[in-house]
């Protein structure tokens, strides 16, 4: 079955239970030996195989036991940055053109030089 939000919660929780526990024996672990492993009881291990609700941290643990936490990530994704935070990030952002200055409009127009050369006048 696809989870999707035209489900109903008990068959949300039945199929992650079904998922969990095929999971669980893809890696031929007994449901005792996965509570041990996750620290959570057998009962526990049961309800969640089950379809029945379990404390999130049992979740938590069971999925770490059976190498799957880091499937949360794409479970609940970090929020995106808001635009102001963003452009916090980006530091300040030029917003619009200036005119020359009087000074550097006045600046030598010739060919750029080094400065270093020898001047034909002198």
């Amino acid at each position: 079955m696809r989870i999707e939000a035209r489900n109903s919660d008990d068959a949300i929780l039945a199929e992650i239970g079904q998922r969990l526990a095929r999971t669980r024996l893809e890696r031929n672990l007994s449901q005792e030996r996965l509570a041990r492993e996750a620290g959570v009881s057998k009962a526990t291990v049961e309800r969640l195989e089950a379809g029945e609700p379990v404390k999130s941290t049992s979740l938590i643990r069971v999925l770490r036991a059976l190498g799957q936490l880091e499937n949360v990530e794409r479970l609940v994704p970090e929020p995106l940055p808001s635009p102001i935070e963003r452009v916090k990030l980006h530091g300040r952002q030029r917003q619009r053109a200036r005119e020359r200055r009087e000074e550097e409009a006045a600046a030598p127009t010739g060919p750029w030089r080094w400065g270093d050369e020898v001047d034909p006048g002198r």
